[in-house]
C-alpha cells in the first residue's frame, strides 16, 4: 500500500443482509467483512444479484444491515440515531450513481449546491462551493445550464461535482460510467483518479467494467453475498 494509504476508513465486519419479498427471504450479504484505507480507491465486482450494490447501500448508511458492524472512520453507523446519520452522510459522504439524479428544473449549480443547502449553507457559501466543485471537474462554463442542455459526461461531471461540494472523505459510486460511452467513461475515470491522487479522498465503486476496474487500486470480487476474491491493481 503506498504512503498515502492510512488508516482504515471503512471497516466491516460479518455484514448481513436479507430482504424480505412475500414469503421469500433473500440473503444478500451472507457475512461481509471487508476494510478500506483512507485514501485508496476500491471497485466491487462480480455477476449481477451477487450483492454488490446491497454491500455499497449498507456500507454508505444508505441501507440498515441485519448482523454485523459498518464503522466510517470509526463511527458505528448501526448505533446513530437517523438525524445524526442523516448529518454525518452529508458531512462526510459523497454519492455517484448510474442515474444522475440531476433535477431537470434546476441548473448546474443549483443542483451541486442543493445537498449544502438542505443541511443548513447559507446561500452565498452553498453557490462558492458549488462553483468551486463545477470548476474540479471542468464545468465552469455550464454552471448556468440545466441537465436537458448537457451531455451524458456534463451530467456526471456534475453528479460528481454533487458529490464533491462538501469535500467528503469518502466519494460511493454505484456503476459511475454505467450510462457513458467509452471516452466519456475513460474521462470521468481520469477525473475521479486525479482527485484520489490530489485530494487523498476515497473512493469505493461499484462496476461491470474492466476498464473502471482497472484504475482502482484493489479489485474486490463478489458472488452470491461473499467476497471471493481480491486482487491489487498495479500503480496507476
Amino acid at each position: 500500500m503506498t504512503q498515502q494509504h492510512q488508516g482504515t476508513i471503512v471497516a466491516a465486519e460479518n455484514v448481513h443482509k436479507r430482504y424480505h419479498t412475500g414469503r421469500v427471504e433473500v440473503h444478500a450479504l451472507r457475512g461481509v467483512n471487508l476494510t478500506v484505507a483512507r485514501g485508496e480507491m476500491v471497485a466491487i465486482m462480480g455477476p449481477s444479484g451477487c450483492g454488490k450494490t446491497t454491500l455499497l447501500n449498507c456500507l454508505s448508511g444508505l441501507d440498515d444491515i441485519d448482523d454485523g458492524a459498518v464503522r466510517i472512520a470509526g463511527a458505528d453507523l448501526a448505533t446513530m440515531p437517523d438525524d445524526v446519520k442523516t448529518r454525518f452522510r452529508a458531512n462526510e459522504m459523497g454519492y455517484v450513481f448510474q442515474a444522475y439524479n440531476l433535477l431537470p428544473v434546476l441548473s448546474a449549480e443549483e443542483n451541486v449546491e442543493l445537498p449544502i443547502l438542505i443541511s443548513g449553507t447559507d446561500g452565498k457559501s452553498a453557490r462558492d462551493k458549488a462553483n468551486k466543485a463545477l470548476a474540479l471537474v471542468g464545468l465552469t462554463d455550464r454552471a448556468k445550464h440545466y441537465p436537458a442542455e448537457l451531455s451524458g459526461g456534463q451530467q456526471q461531471r456534475c453528479a460528481v461535482a454533487r458529490a464533491l461540494v462538501n469535500n467528503p472523505h469518502i466519494v460511493w459510486g454505484d456503476e459511475p460510467t454505467g450510462n457513458l460511452d467509452s471516452e466519456n467513461s475513460r474521462e470521468i475515470m481520469d477525473l475521479l483518479v486525479r482527485l484520489n491522487k490530489e485530494n487523498n479522498q476515497t473512493f469505493v465503486l461499484v462496476t461491470h467494467d474492466d476498464a473502471v476496474a482497472g484504475r482502482a487500486h484493489r479489485i474486490i470480487h463478489m458472488r452470491d453475498g461473499l467476497i471471493v476474491k481480491e486482487q491489487r491493481n498495479a500503480p496507476r
